[in-house]
């Protein structure tokens, strides 16, 4: 029986051998000629997916435009209290669908009756006091991966003016601000039903007429100040601005972006965000508003000073 047995494993291990080794033939393999046209002409690549332009099928190779950049918050998690006049707000680096269970649960928290909430809308609605209710708004910001909140206040009459409730806005963002520090970095989590605040995007940039445009959700004033504030984050020289017609004059080389021995070390010369007068300027920066919306362009004054799509993905970059 044993005897059987080992010379039906010795054929079954020995078929593994049976026929022509063939794991090592593409060694020997080589190119084939150049595939040769109806028209003579000599194909030197298989190009499986040709592109069709006016009937013809392109040989050139086509340069294709790189995709736009995206900028994301990074892992930084940045809480803020931000004040334009009398408007206040929280900014925070995080997600709307991120920010929103955090908010959520500090109001809940917070002794305000909660009347209703709306997770697609980035709605809160508590009972403030016996006349008055508090509405909370959850939004997208301006910077990829941010958040905004805002906060009102309505009696049955409608909303009650900023002026009168600005310190009540202060002193409650003020604490939402601290426990969203605390809270915002240790919470990975997210809610699915507020998936939507983050397609809300207050800023988009688009190609129109071959022009560089952003364009934000924004009136004028919030929108000045987030430029503003790009062109300070940034180090871009200001040689000129005028708020009441619109512009900045700035300095900008995108070469000098990466220029410079150690550079690679983020060594860089601090540059004079001020106002440079007397300076030449390379570009006008052009803040319009139209409607509920505010379009940023750019026009070059110095022809030496290259393309503005540098300077405005720059902008875009750091906008906040």
């Amino acid at each position: 029986m044993r005897t059987h047995l080992l010379l039906i494993l010795i054929f079954v291990t020995g078929c593994a051998f049976i026929g022509e080794d063939t794991s090592k033939d593409f060694f020997q393999e080589e190119l084939s000629k150049d595939i040769v046209s109806n028209d003579g002409s000599s194909v030197s690549q298989d190009d499986h997916y040709p592109i069709l332009i006016n009937g013809n099928f392109q040989k050139e190779p086509i340069d294709i435009p790189k995709p736009r950049q995206i900028f994301s918050s990074g892992q930084t998690r940045e809480v803020q209290l931000r004040r334009l006049g009398e408007l206040l707000w929280v900014y925070v680096e995080a997600l709307p669908s991120t920010s929103w269970p955090i908010t959520k649960a500090f109001f809940e928290t917070s002794g305000f009756p909660l009347i209703n909430s709306n997770p697609e809308s980035g709605e809160l609605k508590l009972r403030y006091s016996e006349n008055i209710d508090l509405k909370v708004e959850v939004e997208h910001g301006i910077k990829e991966a941010s958040t905004e909140i805002f906060v009102s206040f309505y009696t049955e009459g409608g909303k009650l003016t900023q002026d009168e409730w600005v310190e009540a806005s202060q002193d409650t963002l003020a604490k939402l601000v601290e426990y969203m520090a605390e809270s915002v970095d240790s919470f990975s989590g997210t809610s699915l039903a507020a998936q939507a605040l983050n397609d809300k995007k207050k800023t988009r940039i688009f190609n129109l007429d071959e022009k560089t445009i952003i364009e934000l959700d924004l009136g004028f004033d919030r929108a000045w100040s987030a430029v503003s504030r790009a062109l300070e984050d940034g180090k871009i020289q200001v040689n000129d601005r005028d708020r009441e017609e619109g512009f900045f004059l700035v300095s900008f080389n995108a070469q000098d972006e990466d220029s410079g021995w150690f550079s690679f070390l983020n060594f860089q010369v601090e540059a004079n965000t001020g106002l440079a007068l007397g300076s030449d300027a390379d570009f006008k920066i052009i803040v319009s508003t139209e409607d509920s919306s505010t379009k940023i362009t750019a026009e070059v004054i110095n022809s030496s000073a290259g393309d503005p799509e540098s300077l405005l993905s720059k902008i875009n970059e750091l906008l906040s």
